[in-house]
């Protein structure tokens, strides 16, 4: 247990370079872009030139560069993500208010992604070559061929509005109803996490193929041991390494895929905020759901170390 507290102290501290120069990427690209944050605050005011200089002068978008990244960062750290140009709200209260729903949305998508991948891969791998096999490889690989905005608009079609088991989008707090907040947040978990449960299921399958093929599962097997023991206790153990790389990778994918399926199921989450954003030249807003959504799968991505320092313990002795 020190070990793993000690290794996570590690990655912690590696991370806050690591942030510092995601925050710089995101400040530099968003200052060399086209939107200018002055005349997106007065968008549809018909500022004088002097309002905007006042403006530039009052936020330091006049200071040098070096400087102006210093302030940006300070203000992070203090939770002051700017304002809205839109609706002269602080981003921080938009990014707390959005954030929720994309968390219950991006986890929820990954729970059913690693539930389906562990059923299907370790079957497809206990029966290999066989019928069960087959049809997992088949429906996996269609899986992979689709995209969740496609799967998105099929499930609407026809769950939604030709057999109308769920709503066509909107959003129910579970707060208010549970059962509600299933029914809207089904469809949308489903269509994200359906191609990345096909991803794991093909990684799955093969790392546990290649676990059963070792000498000591022949020999607990041969020893009297029932395979559903050898294959729950030691085998799932051993083969879950590269699937959990895989998988540290593919939260970034359901993170952004959010954007997509939020917009088209009409949930008011991160994605939504971002894209209403982007069409209204809200660059603040922008420049804070981007940082979110990094600082996310950084934190995410630790989560994913330590569990690879818990699963091996071999890879948690080397690294001490």
């Amino acid at each position: 247990m020190i070990a793993v507290v000690r290794i996570l102290l590690r990655r912690i501290a590696l991370l806050v370079p690591l942030m510092l120069g995601i925050v710089l990427f995101v400040f530099l690209v968003m200052r060399f872009s086209d939107v200018d944050p002055a005349s997106a605050f007065f968008q549809g005011a018909n500022p004088t030139p002097r309002q905007l200089h006042d403006f530039r002068e009052e936020h330091g978008l006049l200071d040098p560069l070096p400087v102006r990244y210093a302030d940006f960062v300070a203000d992070l750290l203090h939770g002051d993500m700017g304002t809205s140009a839109l609706t002269r709200a602080p981003v921080i209260d938009q990014v707390t208010t959005a954030l929720p729903l994309t968390l219950q949305l991006t986890f929820l998508g990954l729970g059913v992604a690693v539930v389906l991948s562990l059923v299907g891969g370790v079957t497809a791998a206990i029966y290999r070559d066989r019928l069960p096999d087959q049809i997992i490889r088949v429906v996996s690989l269609t899986g992979v061929a689709a995209p969740g905005f496609w799967l998105a608009l099929l499930m609407i079609q026809y769950l939604a509005v030709d057999l109308g088991w769920f709503p066509t989008g909107g959003y129910i707090n579970p707060a208010d109803s549970v059962t509600g907040w299933l029914k809207t947040m089904t469809l949308p978990a489903l269509a994200l996490s359906l191609p990345v449960a096909a991803q794991l299921t093909r990684i799955v399958r093969t790392a546990v193929v290649e676990e059963l093929d070792k000498d000591y599962v022949r020999t607990a097997i041969g020893s009297g041991l029932p395979p559903r023991v050898v294959v729950g206790r030691n085998v799932l153990r051993n083969a879950l390494i590269n699937p959990l790389t895989v998988l540290g990778l593919r939260v970034g994918y359901l993170l952004g895929g959010a954007v997509v399926i939020e917009t088209i199921f009409s949930l008011p989450g991160m994605g939504k905020l971002m894209i209403d954003a982007v069409k209204n030249g809200d660059p603040a807003v922008v420049q804070g759901v981007v940082l979110t959504t990094a600082a996310g799968f950084v934190v995410v991505n630790l989560v994913i170390d330590v569990l690879y320092l818990l699963v091996n313990p071999r890879l948690r002795d080397a690294t001490t």
